[in-house]
C-alpha cells in the first residue's frame, strides 16, 4: 500500500478497533517495510493521533484518567479474583509483605488463606478491614493523610514509617503498563508511596487485569527493571506479554 493517506487512515482504524497496533503486523497487511509503518508512526505521534510503544502504537484514549475505588471495584471482576487466587498461592509462613491499595489488591486481601502466621502492611484502609479478623496476620496500617478516591493513605508520615521496613514481598497494582514507559498510576501521591514501597521489599510483584497493558497513567511508578514477577489475566495482549518475558520477569496467566 503505497499511498501515505491510505496507511495513516488504516492504522487509526485499526487503533480505533483494538486499541493498538503492532509494526510487524501493519507491514505485513500493507505490504510495506517496517521502516515505512515506523514513519508513519512517528508523523501520526507528531499531529497527536497516537502515542508509539516498543514495536507498536498505542491510541490516546490509552491515557488513564482517576476513578473512585467503588467504581473500579464492580469492573473485571472475574479477573481480579482469579489474580488473588494466584497471587494468595505465593504466600509463605512468616512473610513479611506489603499489600498496596487497589480493587486487585482488595480482591487479594479477601483471598488470603494461611495457616501460618505473616504480617501484612498496607495503606489500604479497606484491605486492613479485610484482613483484621484473622488470627493468623499481623496488619500495620500506614498512618497519613486519608487519600478518598482510593480509601488509602498517602504522605510523609506513611512514607517514613516504609522507610525503617524490610518486607520481603510488594503485591502492588498499577493504573498502566507501557513497555516503553513502564509502570504508572493515576495520582501523583500514590505514586510516590509506591516507590517506596517498592524500596522496603525485596521481590515486587505486580498484580493487574489485561485492561490496563499498553495503557498509561499520569504518573510513573518505576521502570520494568524494579519487577519480578506480573500476574495478570489471559486476555493480555501477547506480544505485550512475550516482550516482558524477554526481560526476564515472570509472567503468571490466570
Amino acid at each position: 500500500m503505497g499511498n501515505i493517506a491510505k496507511r495513516h487512515k488504516l492504522i487509526l482504524e485499526q487503533l480505533k478497533k483494538d486499541g493498538y497496533v503492532k509494526v510487524q503486523e501493519l507491514s505485513e497487511l500493507m505490504q510495506v517495510s517496517e521502516v515505512t509503518i515506523r514513519k508513519d508512526l512517528k508523523y501520526l505521534e507528531s499531529k497527536k493521533l497516537l502515542y508509539r510503544n516498543h514495536g507498536s502504537a498505542s491510541s490516546l484514549s490509552s491515557i488513564i484518567s482517576d476513578k473512585h475505588i467503588d467504581i473500579k471495584e464492580k469492573m473485571h471482576m472475574e479477573e481480579k479474583a482469579q489474580i488473588a487466587k494466584a497471587a494468595n498461592g505465593l504466600l509463605e509462613a512468616n512473610d513479611k509483605i506489603i499489600i498496596a491499595s487497589g480493587t486487585t489488591l482488595l480482591a487479594f486481601a479477601n483471598e488470603i488463606n494461611v495457616n501460618e502466621s505473616i504480617t501484612v502492611i498496607t495503606s489500604s484502609v479497606k484491605v486492613s478491614l479485610a484482613l483484621c479478623y484473622n488470627p493468623n496476620i499481623e496488619v500495620i496500617q500506614l498512618g497519613g493523610i486519608m487519600r478518598k478516591n482510593s480509601v488509602s493513605v498517602i504522605g510523609f508520615y506513611a512514607q517514613n514509617i516504609l522507610e525503617s521496613l524490610s518486607c520481603n514481598k510488594l503485591f502492588l497494582g498499577v493504573d498502566g503498563i507501557d513497555l516503553d514507559y513502564g509502570l504508572t498510576t493515576s495520582d501523583m501521591s500514590e505514586a510516590r508511596i509506591n516507590q517506596q514501597m517498592i524500596e522496603a521489599s525485596q521481590k515486587i510483584i505486580i498484580m493487574t487485569d489485561s485492561s490496563k497493558f499498553g495503557k498509561r497513567g499520569f504518573c510513573k511508578i518505576c521502570d520494568f527493571e524494579k519487577v519480578h514477577h506480573i500476574i495478570t489475566d489471559r486476555n493480555a495482549p501477547s506480544h505485550i506479554i512475550d516482550a516482558i518475558r524477554e526481560r526476564n520477569i515472570e509472567v503468571t496467566l490466570v
